[in-house]
């Protein structure tokens, strides 16, 4: 399949899958004469799997890792679980900061009953 088709299935970015063939997350495909590229059922199962692993924020090393380690089937899988552990720390460390910042929103919303600029307590506290 070309690459148009490709980026449907796998509802990623043809730009996407170009930018993943120059950083090798995918094998260059073949080209057909014409200079189009053709990829294969593998190239699909590669993709969605680097697309379900971005959808989890997983940065592209720790998926070149991941993507190393499939081919090891017989090889523990703590580096796999690493990996994931990692990434669930990352994430409740955000998590723990929107906290933080929805606190902070919240407040400066309720701080104003001004019911103009000159008088919005917002705005004194974001000058402050």
């Amino acid at each position: 399949m070309q690459i148009k088709q490709l980026a449907h299935l796998v509802n990623i970015n043809a730009k996407t899958i170009r930018y993943y063939e120059q950083i090798h997350l995918i094998p260059a495909p073949k080209r057909e004469s014409n200079g189009y590229r053709t990829y294969t059922q593998a190239d699909t199962e590669r993709l969605i799997f680097i697309r379900r692993c971005r959808d989890l924020q997983i940065p592209i090393d720790d998926i070149k890792t991941l993507l190393v380690a499939q081919s090891y089937g017989d090889k523990s899988c703590v580096e796999v679980d690493d990996i994931i552990e990692n990434q669930l720390i990352k994430v409740r460390a955000a998590q723990k900061e929107l906290k933080k910042l929805e606190v902070s929103l919240a407040s400066l919303l309720t701080n104003c009953t001004a019911n103009t600029i000159n008088d919005c307590q917002i705005i004194k506290e974001l000058n402050s």
